[in-house]
């Protein structure tokens, strides 16, 4: 009679132990995590660290590896190996952190390049390793991607003057654009990447705020154009694009004199009543800008677009004109000037791309260990990207689910707050018809 009871009850407990365990996965995965899965893998990383050294060049020989059989120097590989030490393991609510103190000749380059390795060899989804300080290295491992399914952040929370709160990072914060930080930035995403739904999400954020939105949308207006109740000006061909860069020129060396003559080194030195409204200018599939079909004319009105660019983009910061520069590739070849503009393009997000060559130009002039992950992101991973962060350098991030047709809906509540700007106002107007 004992037995069958026993059997009952064992199998009442791993019911409920079952049902226990995918409640708190669901709705609690770091404790899941915390005490189901970081046991097992800080076993594995410090049972296998010692191999992991060995076979990935983390380790150090302080003897020659020359020696002498009768006549002939033979070099081979050195028996005494020393294996830098692991200053401990912590939990991560995904993961787990491990600090390294490099041994003296050491530097980070090697461990940067062992990651994938790694991550094999723990079983976690990726590894990534950052020098906090001299001497340290600090290897994070993933144990999944926790991009999959981000928690978003809530619509309608409030955030400051030029900030967008435009989806998730893969730390578990917010992914926030901030034009007052990073006053401008480059996107770049192929085809279906998420690119111009980040640009959607970027509007909806910003049209509730005191602040002019400008397009440039020379594919006709068809991804800006849905926005057009809330941008003060649009244009849809280069040929207008010239003359609304042309007009933001005279504009901010207007609001130059106005802080020399205030003493003040930005607009936002000025007092708020004397403060011109800041200006996000929006710019969708650069290369349209930048290509000719050869004709002198052709050449020099692309000239034109890129110096008045390039101006507004050095001049702009701390005058309260804010570029968003977003296309399917960016590379030298566009055009002169490309290269110039990238390089005051202090933001980067990079999506899913076709070339590695894009890769390189947004994010490996910054971060050459965050080209390789960019070009990691597959083609189901919709609304993936790369971008800079200050703490860490780079992230991965999930952009807020927002289609265009949406952000529209969105944008028009807010289009009795669209600014009227005088310098823009032949194109203004085409943006309001």
């Amino acid at each position: 009679m004992g037995h069958p009871i026993l059997l009952a009850f064992a199998l009442a407990v791993l019911a409920w132990g079952l049902v226990v365990s995918r409640e708190l996965r669901e709705r609690r995965p770091d404790w899941f995590w915390y005490l189901t899965g970081y046991g097992p893998a800080a076993l594995r990383v410090v049972l296998t660290w010692r191999k992991v050294a060995r076979l990935n060049d983390l380790a150090v020989s302080y003897g020659s590896n020359r020696r002498a059989l009768g006549g002939l120097a033979v070099k081979g590989t050195p028996l005494r190996l020393k294996v830098p030490r692991l200053k401990g393991v912590r939990p991560l609510p995904n993961g787990l952190a491990v600090r390294v103190r490099l041994l003296p000749g050491q530097t980070p380059v090697p461990f940067i390049e062992a990651g994938e390795a790694m991550a094999h060899a723990w079983r976690m989804f990726a590894v990534r390793v950052t020098s906090p300080r001299r001497g340290i290295v600090l290897i994070t491992a993933t144990a999944g991607d926790p991009l999959a399914e981000p928690a978003l952040p809530r619509d309608g929370a409030a955030v400051p003057l030029l900030s967008a709160v435009v989806g998730a990072l893969e730390t578990g914060g917010a992914w926030v654009v901030d034009f007052r930080r990073e006053p401008h930035w480059l996107v770049v995403g192929a085809t279906r990447s998420g690119k111009s739904t980040l640009l959607a999400r970027l509007v909806t954020q910003l049209a509730p705020q005191p602040v002019a939105l400008v397009g440039v949308d020379c594919k006709g207006g068809m991804e800006l154009g849905l926005f057009r109740k809330r941008l003060s000006a649009l244009a849809t061909f280069r040929k207008e694009a010239v003359t609304l860069f042309g007009g933001l020129v005279v504009e901010i060396q207007h609001r130059m004199q106005v802080c020399r003559a205030a003493g003040a080194r930005s607009i936002w030195e000025l007092p708020e009543s004397e403060r011109p409204v800041p200006v996000v200018v929006l710019v969708d599939e650069m290369a349209e800008l930048y290509l000719t079909n050869g004709s002198k004319e052709d050449r020099a009105e692309a000239e034109q677009c890129s110096t008045y660019l390039l101006r507004l983009a050095q001049l702009g910061a701390a005058l309260g004109v804010h570029l968003v520069i977003a296309g399917q590739r960016v590379g030298s070849d566009l055009g002169p000037g490309v290269t110039a503009l990238r390089a005051q393009l202090g933001g980067r997000i990079c999506h899913r791309v076709n070339d590695p060559g894009t890769a390189e130009m947004t994010l490996g002039d910054l971060h050459k260990d965050a080209v390789a992950v960019a070009q990691t992101i597959q083609a189901g991973e919709q609304g993936v990207a790369v971008t800079t962060a200050d703490a860490v350098g780079w992230v991965r991030a999930r952009s807020h689910l927002t289609t265009p047709q949406d952000a529209a809906r969105l944008v028009g509540q807010y289009a009795d707050r669209t600014p009227h700007l005088p310098y823009l106002t032949a194109t203004g107007e085409e943006a309001g018809q």
